[in-house]
């Protein structure tokens, strides 16, 4: 197939090349950013767990006095108060 008309396929051409939508740069979103919002009971969860990491395991002021005492022959609980040390918060549970 031969075309003759060459004029006819350029007018062709530049109608197809202006209904084209070009695309320009992507406006800014209108969407805000994602928030985190902890409530009050988090915030006195976090407080309360990092106080409990702040406390010492083992009180070693207590344990040191408890050393001294049994170094020099002078402790000597009674076994009431060594049982209602061990057993101090378990009258509420049923066992």
């Amino acid at each position: 197939m031969k075309i003759t008309n060459q004029m006819s396929i350029l007018n062709v051409a530049k109608a197809y090349g202006k209904t084209v939508k070009r695309t320009e740069a992507p406006e800014k979103s209108s969407f805000e950013s994602d928030k985190v919002e902890i409530s009050s009971a988090a915030r006195e969860i976090q407080i309360a767990r990092k106080a409990l990491n702040d406390v010492p395991e083992v009180r070693t002021d207590k344990l040191d006095e408890i050393k001294q005492l049994m170094n020099s022959g002078n402790y000597k609980p009674s076994a009431d108060d060594i049982v209602d040390k061990l057993f101090s918060g378990i009258e509420s549970k049923k066992i």
